[in-house]
């Protein structure tokens, strides 16, 4: 009785913030990973891996001024170097700017608006790269205050994972006279264990690097997934296209569909810094990064959706049906499943990824734009 009793007294000396299944993990990334943090891998464990103390420190904020909670052992410094942490400030910033307009037409918050009032950090991965003395951030959770004057609050669980990109490679037996007649796409099958498989279907896909580019990503990604080497200006940006096209501009070639990696406005590393992140003003409307959203109701992860498309000799479809890929020293076991264009829709009904891009090809084509 005595042992439960002061369990429970522990409990409830704890602050509200402290859960103990929240764990800082450290994770070891050594040359072998080649600095490249790949889409949705199971990362090894470190033998420094331990469970966060409940002591946390609270930092300010200049825009917006707002407290911040942090845990033991992540620093200020590190935080604010963290760029999709940064970027997700500021375009949150602007967002709740935009309940400001009463007119063309008002907001639909402009009569008690929300506010950012604070955010606790309540767990984070890091991750060593190699070359520098101190690990960086990979992975964070945090839990964002966002109310109105009505003591109303909105969601504002977040897991930060950072962008990704996805790739629809489609190829065309080169004995065919139109490529209408046979459609292939490469997919790729291995193990998931967030999903809790180990033979899942998908698209190619990966995470972008801190200091990489969405294309670049994709190209490298068709690279080691399918073991097939293209050009950066070969890929087109399905996302950006649908994009294009929903506000009339006109966007075709990779380099430009594929956009910075943060919010601003050509900026490929906006990040925060020691003396607080600088917010975006009003402007006019949202701005929300270009890709698919596949868990938006609580993660930052955004994915810009790429296509290429080639002729191949008939030979190397059945080259390509069963092959194995990926890099072993990362953790990948990686099977190439080659489907036909019209059966993709249910080959990969369980990925997202593969869903969206279907949806934006056909799209695209129905309006005469690809």
């Amino acid at each position: 009785m005595s042992l439960l009793f002061a369990t429970f007294m522990l409990r409830r000396s704890l602050p509200l913030s402290y859960n103990p299944k929240y764990t800082c993990r450290f994770v070891d990334r050594s040359s072998s990973y080649n600095n490249r943090h790949r889409h949705h891998h199971n990362y090894p464990h470190h033998p420094n891996n331990h469970r966060p103390k409940h002591t946390m420190t609270t930092i300010i904020l200049k825009n917006p001024e707002i407290p911040v909670h942090l845990p033991e052992g992540l620093s200020e410094e590190k935080l604010l170097a963290f760029e999709h942490f940064t970027n997700w400030i500021k375009t949150l910033t602007r967002s709740l700017a935009q309940q400001h307009r009463a007119t063309n037409p008002p907001h639909p918050f402009h009569e008690d608006p929300y506010s950012l009032r604070s955010i606790t950090i309540q767990s984070y991965d890091l991750w060593a790269v190699p070359g520098k003395p101190s690990p960086r951030l990979g992975f964070l959770k945090l839990l964002a205050d966002v109310r109105n004057a009505a003591g109303e609050t909105l969601p504002g669980s977040v897991f930060f994972r950072g962008p990704s990109v996805a790739v629809l490679f489609i190829v065309v037996p080169d004995d065919v006279e139109k490529e209408e007649e046979e459609r292939y796409v490469l997919l790729t099958v291995q193990s998931r264990v967030p999903a809790g498989s180990l033979e899942f279907v998908e698209l190619p896909a990966g995470m972008v690097d801190e200091d990489g580019s969405f294309v670049g990503t994709a190209a490298r990604e068709i690279e080691e997934e399918l073991g097939v080497e293209v050009k950066v200006e070969e890929l087109v940006s399905l996302s950006a296209m649908a994009d294009a096209a929903a506000t009339g501009a006109t966007t075709t070639t990779a380099a430009s569909a594929a956009g910075p990696n943060s919010i601003g406005d050509g900026d490929n590393n906006s990040t925060g810094n020691s003396d607080g992140i600088e917010g975006e003003d009003e402007g006019e409307g949202e701005i929300i990064p270009v890709g698919v959203f596949p868990s938006v109701g609580g993660c930052d992860e955004f994915i810009p959706i790429f296509m290429h498309e080639r002729r191949v000799p008939r030979t190397k479809l059945d080259e390509w049906e069963g092959k194995c890929t990926g890099l072993r020293e990362e953790g990948e076991r990686i099977k190439l499943k080659l489907v036909k264009m019209k059966d993709l829709w249910k080959e990969g009904a369980r990925d997202g990824k593969c869903l969206s891009a279907l949806a934006l090809w056909e799209g695209l084509r129905r309006e005469g734009r690809l």
